[in-house]
């Protein structure tokens, strides 16, 4: 699948420290491998989106807007109805632009924010019209543009900082601690989210060979069965804890097949889904 490079593949002029596109489209996506090279908000307008990064997974409706952080993520969009377009407002903005603004406003760092690569936000009537603001001035031209933009992105973090506090301001500018953790973290993550190793490896930031070589080093088992026993094991935490059905669930943790999802449970636990829920 192409790699999305944004903002640079939209060929938007102006400034690099900060752009604004309103993005609509009448195509749906699924799990797009985007390459984010600024730190963008996505203000939702038509559709559902739903984003995996290397460490977070969220899913949103037009009540509820992102920020995502700079890197590489899997992005789902989809359309409102049949007749209607998807359509979000993109941000864009550098992390010298974001250092500016803490060090202009004096921001205090608490240093109880989490490693996110994604935040959710939910729209109130404050945020409705800032982005109808965006709009306007996504449409004036590109001289008059940067000079605005300065202004509403400092309005938006200091807005944003009184109603969620500044934590999410310094994670967004943190360095991941140590390489080892964050491979790790985006394995742990994603152990349930059914993505592919292809999908995997470009959230590491890695080819898949390189993916598959230190998956085995750190957690000594091949990618494939160690994502499968994994999935199993929250299988028999569904039959057992959730009075769940076999015939609920094959799909939910990967199997295509209920028949294939019994086999496979069969071979790791030595009984069938149903005889282990009546154990």
């Amino acid at each position: 699948m192409e790699i999305i490079n944004l903002p640079d593949d939209l060929r938007l002029q102006g400034s690099s420290t900060f752009k604004v596109f309103d993005y609509q489209t009448s195509k749906e996506c699924f799990k797009q491998m985007v390459s984010l090279q600024q730190n963008t908000f996505s203000f939702l307008i038509e559709g559902s989106k739903e984003v995996f990064s290397d460490t977070t997974s969220i899913s949103i409706e037009k009540s509820n807007f992102l920020l995502m952080k700079m890197g590489h993520c899997l992005m789902t969009e989809k359309l409102p109805n049949a007749i209607d377009n998807y359509r979000s407002i993109l941000f864009f903005f550098s992390d010298e632009s974001l250092f500016e603004c803490i060090q202009k406003y004096k921001i205090e760092n608490t240093g109880n924010y989490n490693q996110e690569s994604i935040y959710s936000f939910q729209y109130d009537d404050f945020l409705k019209t800032f982005v109808k603001g965006l709009i306007d001035i996504s449409k004036l031209n590109i001289q008059i543009q940067a000079k605005l933009l300065k202004i509403k992105f400092e309005e938006l973090i200091l807005y944003l900082i009184h109603i969620k506090g500044p934590d999410f301001v310094f994670s967004l500018i943190s360095d991941v601690d140590s390489q080892l953790q964050h491979f790790i973290e985006i394995v742990e993550t994603n152990k349930l989210n059914k993505l592919t190793i292809k999908e995997l490896s470009f959230l590491s930031n890695m080819s898949v060979s390189t993916f598959k070589r230190e998956f085995e080093k750190h957690f000594h088992s091949s990618p494939s069965k160690w994502f499968q026993d994994k999935r199993l094991e929250y299988s028999a935490f569904l039959l057992k804890n959730k009075s769940k059905r076999p015939s609920d669930i094959f799909e939910e943790i990967g199997y295509e097949s209920l028949s294939n999802f019994i086999q496979a449970f069969k071979a790791k636990f030595g009984i069938t889904p149903k005889q282990y829920q009546l154990d």
